[in-house]
């Protein structure tokens, strides 16, 4: 099956990525919020988004225009009914995302995929809030942050989920000029369930005085190649998004490796989330030179 028109739930940083990429990939695209004022906002940034690649030459105006005209908005449930693909991008909150599938599976078509955006919650939980029919046709779909220049999606298959629909999204996924990894609904998926704790371990060596906030990265940085240091990384994803990721890995695998550090737990608690609210490892008051803090 080909998916032609995508319905995507909320249009915040990761919702209004994915409703880019799709329109920009061909696709109608029809973005659900809970008020005109955040669809406004929403589209606003997609504008913005989409008049870089304009300015450095990777999109015309009129391809800008293009994209553009394949988006609209609804706050109704209504105009989802026909998608091929519903991909939900709303909080991550198991009540309610199982209580807007369930809406939702009440008024689509049979044919309509379901898909969930979440990094961390389990898919077959969502699953099981809709009819047996919709199950076979029930997914994730991880995308990263941000979604329009980061390549990869995760394409999740429940133990339900049937082969062609599973398929179908991993050709969309390409569609949408992403390079997808198939996986199955364990906790962390593939990125996550390596990611979480090398950070944590970072955390770790930073309370065991390893080694320094700065010198810690450096080390990732220039040792292995990456782009950006552990604990810079934390700061960019928040810290209250990787303690919750955490306390959920840990609740189902019960490792270690999986347990917040107390430094985290602490951090958190005083409202240090990183970048999204000005401090974290770093302090961002001078956003072109953020200082280590001090946190020991």
């Amino acid at each position: 099956m080909e998916i032609r028109k995508v319905g995507v739930l909320g249009c915040g940083l990761m919702g209004s990525g994915i409703a880019q990429v799709a329109a920009a990939a061909g696709c109608t695209v029809v973005v659900r919020e809970v008020s005109q004022d955040l669809l406004d906002k929403g589209f606003k940034g997609i504008d913005r988004s989409l008049g870089k690649f304009v300015e450095k030459g990777k999109m015309s105006t009129e391809e800008k225009d293009a994209v553009m005209g394949r988006l609209s908005g609804a706050t109704t449930d209504e105009p989802l009914a026909d998608c091929d693909i519903i991909i939900e991008v709303i909080v991550e909150n198991l009540a309610v995302k199982r209580e807007t599938f369930a809406r939702l599976d009440a008024i689509c078509k049979p044919e309509t995929i379901f898909a969930t955006n979440t990094s961390s919650l389990s898919v077959t939980e969502m699953m099981t809030s809709t009819s047996a029919g919709r199950q076979r046709r029930f997914i994730g779909t991880h995308f990263f942050n941000p979604v329009p220049l980061m390549k990869l999606v995760e394409v999740i298959r429940t133990i339900l989920t049937d082969p062609e629909v599973f398929e179908a999204a991993v050709a969309f996924g390409e569609k949408l000029g992403k390079v997808t990894v198939r996986t199955s609904d364990r906790t962390g998926f593939i990125v996550n369930r390596l990611l979480v704790p090398y950070l944590l371990d970072a955390i770790r060596a930073l309370e065991e005085g390893v080694g320094s906030i700065v010198d810690i990265d450096n080390a990732m940085k220039l040792g292995c190649g990456h782009p950006m240091g552990p604990l810079t990384l934390l700061d960019f994803v928040g810290l209250d998004t990787t303690y919750y990721i955490a306390n959920i890995m840990f609740d189902e695998f019960r490792e270690k490796r999986f347990a917040s550090p107390p430094l985290l737990k602490r951090m958190v608690l005083a409202g240090l989330y990183g970048r999204k609210n000005g401090r974290g490892f770093y302090d961002y008051s001078d956003p072109a030179n953020p200082a280590p803090m001090s946190l020991l």
